[in-house]
């Protein structure tokens, strides 16, 4: 297994805080890169899937692009394109309120649960796969280490 500073090439010694974050942001970009592999013969992106999961988790009831945008991963995702590209898939649907133009409500279709039933477990296997080089008490300890950085 490689030290961060062999796969960035470096010779000088870096300081530790500087090799923590750089290890941190290499670690998420292959965990992207990973579950994206798995998205994209779904023709989805992770932050699609994600405003999926999280209308899912309404469970039929309405969201709002607020709601949504407060409960993304990504807080830089444009929601409004996201939900946009979501509805041309058929995954969405919007209504806008007759009486109050501004409430706009957000539904996950049946289409859309049916890709999540399909991604779902293709999801968890890839997330496995990419954690298994860590015990059980290694990931809770990751898990506290990674919540307490974020401080």
């Amino acid at each position: 297994m490689k030290d961060i500073t062999e796969i960035l090439k470096t010779k000088t010694s870096l300081p530790l805080a500087k090799k923590t974050v750089l290890n941190v942001s290499f670690a998420s970009n292959h965990f992207k890169d990973g579950i994206l592999s798995v998205l994209k013969p779904h023709d989805i992106s992770i932050e699609q899937f994600n405003v999926l999961r999280i209308l899912r988790g309404k469970n039929g009831e309405p969201s709002n692009l607020k709601d949504i945008q407060d409960r993304m991963i990504s807080k830089m995702s444009n929601t409004t394109r996201l939900v946009d590209k979501l509805i041309l898939k058929n995954l969405v649907e919007r209504f806008t309120c007759e009486k109050n133009r501004r409430k706009v409500d957000i539904y996950i279709t049946d289409g859309g649960l049916k890709l999540l039933e399909l991604v779902d477990p293709i999801i968890e296997e890839k997330e496995n796969e990419l954690t298994n080089n860590l015990s059980k008490k290694e990931l809770k300890t990751l898990n506290l280490l990674l919540t307490k950085m974020r401080g």
